[in-house]
């Protein structure tokens, strides 16, 4: 059984207990983040800290452990639970006051604090190696997107939405271009080698996996708008998260990809960047 950490204590997943007023439950009033696990240390965890301090200040939650302090807790699960490949989850919530209420709870109210493991293989999945599919399909969230909080109802539904239609994932679109996948960013490599990805803003989340590819890119990046008509006719397509690394895209639409295999550039780029997370894991 997994050892969890909540408000302070670790303790076994099954007596993990919150309010039914906590506001993460009530509202999805809370943030969260995901560090991936290699060899037993954390891959870019001063990236995930950091946006993690940026979504609190987003929307105001104070009273979150510090850098120090998460560092401790994902290091204590990591080794609690003898995780050598996977996710460390951390959630942040305005609390549990005494009752539902639209309104903030009174300055001062007490923070719930969620963490846990997942353990899985990351590096070496049948996915990276045959690519995924995927469609694309309206973004209809909150105009909020750079804020990563655990309001992911509409995401959720998008992916099980491609799934029923016998692909892999989603992309969503706005007025025909492509702002980000359900839970990963989008990008393309076009036929003369320039990467094509989303510019940041609020229409997207700042993903920590993208700011650490990026520099590791060999062609030439565009950050821009890209269409869904262009990613279509794009040479290689992949997605990045801090879940599933550089993952190769081999069909929008119905419509494949190069060859319908992993493209060359996106398999170095993966490659590339699985090298880089365990030279730098902490």
């Amino acid at each position: 059984m997994r050892t969890i950490y909540l408000n302070g204590a670790y303790v076994p997943e099954i007596d993990g207990k919150v309010s039914v007023f906590d506001r993460g439950f009530l509202f999805a009033d809370s943030v969260y983040e995901v560090v991936s696990v290699l060899g037993g240390k954390l891959v870019d965890f001063d990236g995930h800290v950091q946006r993690l301090a940026r979504s609190l200040g987003e929307l105001g939650i104070k009273g979150a452990p510090d850098a120090g302090s998460w560092l401790t807790i994902c290091r204590e699960l990591v080794a609690r639970n003898a995780v050598e490949e996977g996710m460390i989850y951390w959630q942040v919530t305005r609390g549990a006051p005494t009752d539902r209420d639209f309104v903030f709870p009174p300055e001062g109210t007490t923070p719930t604090v969620l963490a846990f493991s997942q353990s899985r293989a990351l590096a070496d999945t049948p996915l990276a190696k045959r690519g995924i599919r995927v469609v694309t399909l309206p973004d209809l969230r909150w105009g909020r997107a750079d804020i990563k909080t655990t309001q992911l109802l509409y995401a959720s539904l998008m992916k099980n939405e491609a799934i029923a239609r016998g692909v892999d994932d989603a992309w969503m679109e706005r007025g025909g271009v492509v702002t980000e996948g359900t839970a990963q960013n989008a990008h393309i490599i076009t036929h003369d080698g320039v990467l094509v990805t989303h510019p940041l803003n609020r229409e997207i989340l700042h993903g920590i996996t993208r700011a650490a590819v990026l520099p590791l890119v060999a062609q030439t990046i565009e950050e821009r708008a890209f269409s869904v008509a262009e990613a279509e006719q794009a040479a290689e397509a992949f997605v990045s998260s801090a879940s599933g690394f550089v993952m190769p895209v081999v069909e929008i639409n119905g419509k494949t990809i190069g060859d319908g295999t992993p493209g060359s550039a996106t398999v170095q780029l993966r490659q590339a960047y699985i090298d880089w997370a365990r030279r730098t894991a902490i």
